[in-house]
């Protein structure tokens, strides 16, 4: 099967509401053969999870949130630190370990060897906004002209674009 790509992230702590349409989305998502892309945390990215059947999820390191990276659907990518340094605004600052959970976040956007963007990126931040660690995919994502939703901001544009995207199919 030849999938498109999308990045499903966002903050631990997304009302429940929201992840509960997250995990909606991603079910049909999968229904039109998109892979999700995420980061195995808790909140936005285990809502994906939840509803996705193809999934590629990078872990800052095997075992975070009790996931073990199989190399099948959960990835414990190498460090890509200059991605981090680029993107990140204070990475001098970032400990080993923000510095890996950052890190990740490179995959998400570009997937696992770094040459395949996703399609687009579907979250929820607090302010609807490219803030905390979300942050880092998003200013990566702008800087390649890549599609974001942020549904803290509402659903229509998402509905729109998905719309557009199944008449073009």
């Amino acid at each position: 099967m030849r999938f498109k790509y999308y990045a499903g992230i966002g903050s631990r702590r997304t009302p429940i509401d929201v992840q509960r349409n997250m995990t909606l989305i991603a079910q049909r998502l999968s229904r039109s053969s998109y892979c999700l892309r995420s980061g195995g945390a808790e909140g936005s990215d285990d809502a994906f999870e939840s509803g996705a059947e193809y999934k590629q999820i990078f872990l800052p390191w095997d075992g975070f949130n009790g996931k073990k990276a199989d190399n099948r659907q959960y990835f414990a990518p190498q460090e890509n630190l200059d991605l981090v340094k680029k993107y990140h605004p204070n990475f001098s600052r970032l400990s080993q370990a923000g510095r890996k959970l950052m890190s990740r976040n490179s995959n998400q956007v570009l997937g696992p060897d770094l040459n395949d963007p996703v399609d687009f990126i579907l979250c929820w931040t607090k302010d609807g906004k490219a803030s905390g660690g979300t942050g880092q995919a998003l200013r990566m994502a702008k800087d390649y002209n890549i599609p974001i939703f942020n549904l803290k901001n509402g659903y229509d544009d998402f509905a729109s674009y998905m719309t557009v995207e199944l008449l073009l199919k």
